[in-house]
């Protein structure tokens, strides 16, 4: 199959392996979450075992939006080599690091990695040719290694420099999706291409705005799609409802009008919630109380999916064949409105155990499952929120389709 790499001889090669190592740390700079670190272990183990020299490049950050008073960018916090004790530990070796990602040193440190040696370069956007994918960069890159594998599934809707134009240096036999981002492809098309039904979707977050393209992509897809967080207030102000100072879109009220009647020439359903966890302002001290989600009164906001709510996603979801979640229910980082969230996590997890194929479509959803303790209980958990939500809603990432060029 075109992209694998197990059908790639990289015994004794020099490989480039595009990874996200682009976690969260301390103030002290130590590694808080090391999802994504564990993630591209399958393919750094695997290319150890067939014997290869492995060179790891990743992007760590937004630096050069972020520069020093003296207009240089702050190495100290974003160097990637804060990585390095917790991948060490996890790899079972030591992994050397060079602070530089192009030119005559780091060739030359190249040059003597031997068969079983592991090596991370700095954070490839320390350099303006990364976000814009500049083709002396992806070169000089590319120049490095025999072999170029990307599994990188969280920054492939990039068409940066070391994700994207750096695979057009090599031909078929000589580039390669890693096993994470096989997996997260082979996942996303059990929910695309062939998804057993019911298939509920739950999208949440904030703004209808940003999950316009993925609701449009579900109702041809999808039985049922329910609806949580800010995003709900515009669809309820659009039917009439009271919403108080609760979060809507003013200009995207006609849309969602328009999306509701889609869904109903369809056969489908969009669930909005009955009930709303609502507060007198956006704070974790706030006062706050349940109520209708159409009378919420003056001077109140939604904040979290209600207790009937809560009760009747989970019956939505009971008996579902498959389930894709994408969002979260309410403002789930203050405790006092968490509770939403996690019902629905729970919920996810449950309908799992009785057969459902679940994806959680990473961002704030994975994090969601993950503190709730239940990410070994669903069926796939996407390390790429933006990734995963362009290639749901349909759209080529550029780091795939260079995969396969």
């Amino acid at each position: 199959m075109k992209g694998d790499l197990r059908d790639l001889d990289v015994r004794n090669k020099k490989v480039l392996v595009r990874v996200d190592f682009n976690v969260p740390l301390s103030k002290d700079f130590q590694v808080t979450d090391d999802t994504r670190l564990r993630g591209a272990l399958p393919t750094i183990q695997y290319l150890l075992e067939q014997g290869a020299s492995i060179i790891l490049i990743s992007h760590f950050g937004r630096p050069l939006a972020k520069l020093l008073p003296n207009g240089e960018v702050d190495k100290q916090k974003f160097t990637l080599s804060h990585v390095i004790p917790a991948l060490s530990a996890l790899v079972g070796k030591d992994v050397q690091f060079f602070g530089d990602v192009i030119g005559d040193a780091v060739r030359t440190k190249v040059a003597s990695l031997a068969p079983g040696d592991i090596l991370l370069l700095e954070n490839t956007r320390f350099y303006p040719g990364e976000e814009k994918g500049d083709p002396a960069m992806a070169a000089a890159m590319a120049a490095l290694g025999d072999i170029y594998v990307n599994d990188a599934f969280g920054a492939a809707h990039r068409a940066h420099a070391s994700t994207t134009v750096i695979a057009g240096h090599f031909d078929a036999t000589h580039k390669a999706y890693g096993f994470l981002m096989q997996k997260e492809l082979d996942n996303a098309k059990k929910v695309q291409d062939d998804p057993k039904h019911p298939y509920v979707a739950i999208m949440g977050g904030a703004k209808v705005s940003d999950k316009i393209l993925l609701i449009e992509a579900l109702l041809d897809k999808a039985d049922k799609i329910i609806i949580g967080g800010g995003m709900a207030y515009t669809f309820i102000k659009a039917q009439g409802g009271q919403v108080g100072t609760s979060l809507v879109e003013e200009d995207k009220l006609d849309l969602a009008i328009t999306l509701l009647a889609k869904a109903n020439k369809l056969g489908k359903s969009i669930v909005l919630p009955s009930d709303s966890i609502v507060a007198d302002k956006f704070a974790a001290d706030a006062n706050f109380k349940n109520v209708l989600s159409h009378e919420i009164p003056d001077g109140w906001m939604g904040l979290d999916i209600g207790l009937t709510a809560r009760f009747e996603y989970a019956e939505h979801l009971r008996g579902a064949g498959t389930i894709l979640w994408n969002g979260p229910m309410g403002v789930f980082e203050m405790e006092a409105f968490a509770h939403g969230t996690k019902a629905i996590a729970q919920a996810v997890a449950d309908a799992t155990s009785q057969g459902a194929f679940s994806l959680i479509g990473g961002g704030d959803s994975a994090a969601a499952i993950e503190q709730s303790g239940l990410a070994d209980e669903v069926s796939f958990i996407s390390t790429g929120g933006g990734a995963m939500l362009e290639l749901l809603e349909g759209k080529t990432l550029p780091g795939v389709a260079a995969i396969l060029q």
